[in-house]
C-alpha cells in the first residue's frame, strides 16, 4: 500500500530536486567573482525554481494547476541543464557529472509525476 504524501517534503521528486539545489550552490561557490551576479545567480535561481515549483504545485487543488507548476519545474530544470553546459564550456565547471546525473534523475521523476497527473486529469 502506497502512503500518500502529506507535505511536499514527503515527495521523492522534491527531495531529489532539493539535492540538486544544494549541489548547484556548492559548485557555483567556486565560479569567478565576475560571474557572481550573472551565471551564478541564474544557475542558483533556476535550481531553486525546480524545487520551489514542486512545493507550490503540491498544494494546488486542481490537477491542472498541479501539472502547470510541475511543468514550470521542468522548464527550470532544462534552463539549469543549459547553464551546466555553458559553465563547463567556459571552464568554470571542471566536473559536471554529479550535476548532470542529478538533473537526469530529477527530470525522470518529474516526467513520471506529470504523466501520473495527466492520467488522473484525463479520467475526470
Amino acid at each position: 500500500m502506497k502512503i500518500k504524501a502529506q507535505r511536499f517534503e514527503d515527495l521523492e521528486v522534491w527531495k531529489k530536486a532539493h539535492e540538486l539545489v544544494l549541489e548547484a550552490y556548492k559548485v557555483t561557490r567556486y565560479f569567478p567573482n565576475e560571474e557572481k551576479f550573472s551565471l551564478v545567480s541564474q544557475m542558483r535561481r533556476a535550481a531553486v525554481s525546480i524545487a520551489a515549483n514542486i512545493a507550490e504545485g503540491f498544494r494546488k487543488r486542481t490537477l491542472k494547476d498541479k501539472a502547470n507548476f510541475y511543468n514550470m519545474s521542468q522548464g527550470s530544470l532544462e534552463e539549469l541543464r543549459y547553464y551546466v553546459i555553458l559553465s563547463a564550456d567556459l571552464g568554470y565547471l571542471k566536473d559536471n557529472k554529479i550535476l548532470n546525473s542529478q538533473c537526469d534523475q530529477t527530470g525522470r521523476m518529474l516526467y513520471g509525476l506529470i504523466k501520473s497527473i495527466q492520467q488522473k486529469y484525463s479520467r475526470q
